[in-house]
């Protein structure tokens, strides 16, 4: 297992070095620029469109802007909000949060680019269905002789769908919070029992396909962000004084990097390496650039691709801005971080039950539950797109047998290696997403002034 962890470790490493790191945070920030952000100006008329003041059922498409939206966070509000985080300060310390932010603010760009073209070209499957994506924008929009940047992230994407980080935490989880206290010896054998549970949960979900994962997914991602909502305000309620402190240590420690081990260096620093770590812990969180909610949004039922690059930029802040930040901030002022060597969802864990003993950790088993289970429903989705545009529709059902297959494998493996393991195989995915969406963002401009004036042309006729 050593062995492994080491050689995952290697492969996280040379993924995630200085090209990657530029063309995420400066392909992100030249779509800002190059979009004049706008974007950002719509975000109000995003929230209506999310409302379904636009929806029509005649447009093509499977889900409506809300699912899509619900879909896709179903994957990105998850362990990359709890055991994400928890990961990111106990190696990283609070300013390992101050990129997280920036990850979010420059990813919320990349989404609407990469969400608007998933939906302007959309291509069909080889049973002729309308479908959207990175694979599928990268041949409609750049042609065939790219084809071989979609078989890339399609390939990658497979891998990267796996559920293994969030299953691996969610057992963690069930050890720490609700075994191991009621004296339950914890062992291969019960890890397995973990595994065979959801396995038969996920299996009657994920074999019924988009429509199912949606309606669950529209179901299970409001209420769980609700309640995660409620309880971290509660802690920080319970230690309001301590949170100006450390919103301050958060933005402070970003350019000191005071709490990040100097035996890292990145780009000549222990500061570059921070800013690296930042990004990638953002990049888990949120995904943005990496081409898995595309394939979520580009299924909206709309003719309007710039509608569903709005409500898809609105993900990185409900996931990053808002959901990622509580969780910090309940680390934080509870004094966890410090005084535990815990990292991922347990540090979080030690957190709520410091805030709430006796009861705190379990109703975080609630929401680890709820998150963990909706993500293992949307990325089997995306998992089965990818083999479907690389071996044909008709033979995707294959993928959902390896995926419950990783469910077993990451119930039973060390948490290190998983989510080097993904960290590695999202730095891929986001290779051919981001080239393509670049080389095609003068056109997702053109599309997104085309629509301002209709929507002004709208506005116009309405006040005669």
């Amino acid at each position: 297992m050593e062995q492994l962890n080491n050689i995952l470790a290697e492969f996280s490493s040379l993924a995630w070095g200085l090209p990657l790191l530029i063309l995420l945070v400066g392909g992100g920030l030249y779509l800002l620029i190059r979009s004049r952000f706008i974007p950002f100006r719509y975000i109000g008329h995003a929230i209506n469109v999310l409302r379904g003041r636009y929806d029509n059922p005649d447009d093509p498409g499977e889900i409506s802007h809300f699912k899509a939206l619900t879909t896709a966070l179903s994957s990105t509000i998850g362990m990359g909000n709890i055991a994400g985080v928890a990961l990111a300060i106990s190696v990283g310390g609070p300013g390992a949060m101050f990129w997280m932010w920036v990850s979010a603010i420059v990813g919320m760009s990349t989404k609407f680019f990469t969400s608007t073209l998933a939906v302007m070209y959309r291509g069909k499957d080889s049973n002729g269905d309308l479908q959207g994506g990175p694979m599928y924008f990268i041949t409609e929009g750049l042609g065939k002789n790219w084809k071989f940047l979609a078989i890339m992230f399609s390939f990658f994407g497979m891998l990267g769908a796996l559920p293994v980080v969030n299953v691996n935490q969610l057992k963690q989880a069930i050890n720490d919070i609700i075994l191991i206290p009621n004296g339950v010896e914890v062992s291969f054998t019960s890890n397995l029992i973990i595994a065979g549970i959801l396995v038969v949960f996920t299996s009657i979900v994920i074999l019924g396909g988009l429509k199912r994962i949606s309606n669950w997914a529209s179901k299970m991602v409001p209420s769980m962000v609700i309640l995660y909502f409620i309880l971290v305000l509660i802690i920080l309620g319970l230690n309001f004084t301590e949170v100006p402190k450390y919103l301050a240590l958060i933005v402070s420690d970003a350019f000191a990097a005071d709490y990040f081990p100097a035996d890292k260096p990145f780009l000549g620093g222990v500061l570059g390496a921070l800013i690296l770590h930042g990004i990638k812990r953002g990049a888990f969180s949120n995904e943005a650039g990496l081409g898995t909610a595309p394939m979520a949004h580009g299924a909206a039922k709309t003719n309007e691709p710039v509608r569903e690059g709005l409500v898809a930029m609105l993900g990185p802040v409900i996931d990053t801005l808002i959901v990622c930040t509580l969780t910090a901030l309940a680390i934080l002022v509870t004094g966890v971080w410090e005084t535990t060597s815990d990292n991922g969802v347990t540090l979080t864990a030690a957190a709520f039950q410091d805030a709430m003993p006796g009861f705190g950790q379990y109703l975080l088993m609630i929401c680890v539950f709820v998150f963990s289970v909706s993500s293992l429903f949307s990325y089997a989705y995306y998992g089965t797109k990818c083999m479907s545009f690389l071996i044909g529709a008709n033979r995707k059902h294959y993928y959902n047998y390896l995926y419950i297959a990783s469910i077993v494998l990451a119930a039973t493996t060390d948490f290190r290696a998983m989510i080097n393991f993904i960290d590695g195989v999202f730095a891929f995915m986001a290779i051919p997403t981001m080239i393509a969406t670049i080389i095609l963002a003068p056109k997702a401009v053109a599309e997104l002034n085309a629509y301002m004036k209709r929507q002004k042309l709208t506005k116009d006729k309405s006040n005669l």
